[in-house]
């Protein structure tokens, strides 16, 4: 069964995945040339973290077709430590935050997915697919026509192609076709090779030349952490994302797990840490890749392509790789989420939103995707505080108060406006919390609350039908009961 299942996950898509991996290699090389930059570190260090990153997430991570490699979130983290401290130890901190996410995946964190809604989910996708668009501009500065004429041409091929045939990706068709024009025609546009110099050997092993004392661990601890979280939360939302594109599950925590042993194999052959790339994974799914393989086959290609081809890839014309790149972020790209904003439940656009504005404002993914489960958390309690209820029946000198829903923070206040203290001719009160649940400490207090007013008027009461875990909050941390409620609460 379990062998099986391997070469379902590894050879079930063969063709599709060669292809698909040969075109997420070729996207790869400007990106992670691009990300070294951003870090301060030489391009050879994305570059042989992309490969390794790739390679072993393909072994063992959680989401089959989906792409690891060096990504500008992770980068952006790593630019004081670089500056400040060095290559070294940002090696350093690449082992660190490996071993901080190999715990995460042990501690089961990729469970927490379940808490980010579909509404933040969509604002991240939006944010990220805005992000790729954007980080293709800079190309776009002081280029001629023959830069725009290009990216249109390929382009054209992109979205043309599939029409007549699909037995070969389209963009990998388009990257060929202009590399092909530029180099017969000697097209003075900017190159592969023009970003930096390109690999010429494989990685090897480098233990990383650090003093290694508590002060080492002190200095890139805070990093890591940072790293570990974004890298994180990056991959198990790219996952997701994956899981939706190829209407298939993942299993996050080996995920996390796998994304941790990748980075400890990056930082021990001299590369930065890295997460899952939504763009790349975008590129691979819509190429036709589906299986373990064509993760494995992109970084293995990485290397070929640089070691082996180096002086044709220097020679690809940036204009095809910005046009892929175009093409993911239109792909990437909610644009059902315009027309549903109609529809859609208020709070729900402005989480998506909310989320979409941080992101692309902060480029931080982590802090926008926080921002979006904070505003759904907050709506979600608004919503489900107002759905408690308040009902009394009155008999003789006894009125009885039935409460309905769930009595929390968020509606512990309109729980208690619902009692009329000053009504004249009651002996006693009956509070019938049958249908009800105490969530917190806030509604015990607003359960005390109540009692403890009623009985300064001169009432006697009740309380009734408390569930077993209500019980078990009110019997702890409820002062209504206690001989000295008064003095109870002065203290509390």
């Amino acid at each position: 069964m379990i062998s099986k299942s391997l070469s379902h996950q590894w050879f079930s898509n063969v063709r599709g995945d060669l292809l698909a991996g040969l075109v997420v290699a070729l996207a790869l090389i400007p990106e992670a040339i691009a990300f070294s930059i951003i870090a301060g570190v030489d391009p050879k260090v994305g570059l042989y973290a992309s490969f390794c990153i790739a390679v072993v997430t393909a072994i063992f991570g959680g989401r089959p077709a989906m792409i690891s490699a060096a990504t500008g979130a992770m980068a952006l983290l790593m630019i004081t430590l670089v500056k400040e401290h060095g290559l070294q130890y940002l090696l350093v901190a690449t082992l660190l935050t490996g071993v901080i996410q190999i715990i995460a995946g042990l501690a089961r964190v990729g469970d927490v997915m379940r808490f980010v809604s579909k509404s933040v989910m969509t604002g991240f996708v939006n944010a990220l697919a805005i992000l790729i668009f954007m980080a293709q501009l800079p190309e776009f500065k002081g280029a001629g026509m023959l830069m725009y004429g290009m990216v249109a041409g390929s382009l054209a091929i992109i979205y043309l192609l599939p029409r007549f045939t699909k037995a070969v990706p389209s963009p990998l068709v388009a990257i060929i076709v202009m590399t092909v024009l530029a180099i017969i025609f000697k097209l003075d546009v900017r190159r592969v090779g023009d970003l930096g110099s390109l690999p010429d050997a494989l990685p090897v092993f480098l233990w990383p030349q650090v003093p290694w004392t508590l002060e080492t661990l002190w200095i890139v601890l805070p990093y890591s952490v940072g790293l570990a979280a974004v890298g994180l939360l990056e991959s198990l939302l790219t996952a997701q994302i994956v899981d939706e594109l190829t209407d298939t599950t993942s299993d996050k925590n080996r995920e996390c797990k796998g994304q941790g042993l990748a980075n400890i194999a990056a930082g021990l052959f001299g590369g930065m840490a890295g997460c899952a790339m939504i763009g790349q994974s975008g590129i691979n799914v819509r190429s036709g890749g589906r299986g373990r393989l064509s993760t494995f086959v992109a970084g293995v290609f990485l290397m070929i392509l640089l070691v082996v081809l180096g002086p044709w890839v220097k020679q690809i014309p940036m204009p095809a790789l910005v046009a892929v790149m175009i093409m993911v972020s239109i792909g990437t790209f909610s644009w059902a989420s315009f027309k549903n904003m109609r529809r859609h439940p208020r709070s729900s656009s402005i989480v998506m939103l909310s989320t979409v504005v941080v992101v692309v404002y902060t480029h931080n993914l982590a802090l926008g995707v926080g921002v979006g489960v904070l505003l759904s958390a907050l709506f979600f309690a608004r919503k489900v505080g107002q759905l408690l209820r308040v009902s009394s029946a009155r008999e003789g000198a006894c009125r009885t108060y039935t409460i309905t829903g769930q009595l929390f923070f968020a509606s512990a206040d309109a729980f208690v406006r619902e009692f009329d203290f000053k009504e004249e001719g009651l002996a006693k009160i009956i509070i019938d919390v049958s249908h009800a649940h105490c969530w917190d400490l806030t509604a015990v207090s607003a359960l005390d609350k109540v009692v403890l007013k009623f009985r300064r008027e001169g009432k006697e009461v009740e309380v009734l039908g408390l569930n077993e875990a209500s019980a078990t909050l009110v019997e702890r941390l409820a002062i209504h009961d206690k001989p000295d409620p008064l003095e109870e609460s002065l203290s509390h």
